[in-house]
């Protein structure tokens, strides 16, 4: 089956060639790039895809829906909690303060990362922003960030941030069947973080084809983070997820950049674009909030929690300290396991403050432990 279509431009006489394709992607933007990796697409109409590393002569659709007899849509396996715009707008930039060697570690390599990837995605904004009280015409100036670079870093970003999750919940599992213990809760919130990056990622990808350049940087990026994260996660599991919530503190900050660019008027096209079907029917987006800014407004409020989850998670314990005893069998034999996740858990006080897997109570360096267990 062929979910794909194709118009040979150069076939066709440019009058034609021109009026089929006002037909079928309403008015369109071509700005061609370095071969294989970027050329812009601006849609309007019936396509939402924004940009398109395809050749200019060449307009497909992009990641098509399966077509089959039987199903007609297929829902997502973890049901997205509601977001108010209250509580996105209230997501703020935070850093935990580094309190341990591990802590330490985490943020180095975190730091290390953050540069390869500014690098590999050319990411330039920290003048701009250091400028923007001082001097805001020169902070424009300096900004070299487009619709689409900024649409290159949050691929490379989503495809990256998939990995750690996938990761923990994979050896957690095995662990948990390896030693015949019990999880407490941990794989479930772990494999979901997982799921919700990967979203990210094809939301983005509605709107936005990589090329070639780009898949060759997923792969090795992706092949490298891989292993390294098992071989990490295997000896320290607090300090993955500590570095987890650094890496999505650096993904708040990213896109708090990026909303505020938009509402400075710095990303004219961005202000054009709406929300494909794939998040909407995601996030639940209510009629009249569907723009690009919703949509990274729904996407940083994710990041947010991603980053208070890891950061909790990684203030608990995880050395299998005793925690309760199987008195039924030997009332002085410990059963040692790790503490309970506290967002897959019911609290005996339901009112007070506590982890919860919406952002209901948000808390951007995490949980202490004594607050959550």
């Amino acid at each position: 089956m062929n979910c794909s279509r194709s118009i040979t431009v150069n076939a066709l006489p440019k009058q034609s060639a021109a009026n089929i394709l006002k037909s079928l992607n309403g008015q369109t933007t071509l700005i061609s790039a370095r071969p294989g990796f970027i050329g812009l697409h601006q849609h309007y109409g019936h396509s939402r895809r924004a940009f398109s590393t395809t050749r200019p002569t060449l307009m497909r659709e992009f990641m098509p829906a399966p077509e089959t007899n039987k199903i007609k849509q297929t829902e997502a396996m973890w049901q997205h909690p509601i977001y108010t715009y209250e509580q996105m707008e209230a997501v703020r930039i935070a850093h935990r303060d580094v309190r341990s060697w591990s802590d330490r570690v985490a943020l180095i390599v975190l730091t290390i990362m953050r540069w390869g990837m500014d690098f590999c995605t050319g990411y330039r904004h920290d003048k701009a922003v250091a400028l923007a009280k001082k001097d805001p015409k020169a902070a424009v100036q300096k900004s070299t960030m487009n619709e689409r670079k900024w649409m290159i870093r949050f691929i490379f970003l989503e495809a990256m941030a998939a990995v750690p999750g996938m990761v923990a919940g994979m050896l957690r599992h095995f662990h948990s069947v390896r030693r015949m213990k019990r999880d407490n809760g941990w794989i479930e919130t772990l494999l979901e973080e997982s799921y919700n990056e990967r979203m990210h990622l094809l939301t983005f990808l509605k709107m936005a084809e990589p090329g070639w350049f780009m898949r060759l940087m997923v792969l090795g990026g992706q092949g490298v983070f891989f292993n390294a994260f098992v071989a990490c996660y295997l000896v320290s599991p607090r300090t993955c997820h500590r570095f987890v919530g650094y890496l999505e503190e650096e993904a708040v900050l990213t896109y708090t950049r990026v909303i505020e660019d938009i509402d400075a008027g710095k990303l004219p096209e961005f202000e054009k674009w709406m929300a494909p079907d794939i998040a909407v029917g995601y996030w639940n987006m209510p009629e009249g909030n569907r723009t690009m800014r919703d949509l990274l407004l729904y996407i940083r409020a994710d990041e947010s929690k991603h980053r208070e989850v890891n950061h909790t998670l990684g203030n608990l314990d995880q050395k299998g300290e005793p925690l309760y005893t199987t008195s039924a069998i030997n009332p002085n034999a410990n059963c040692p396991t790790d503490d309970p996740n506290p967002y897959t858990s019911r609290f005996k006080d339901e009112d007070k403050p506590h982890p919860v897997k919406d952002i209901k109570y948000q808390r951007p360096t995490g949980w202490e432990r004594e607050e959550s267990i």
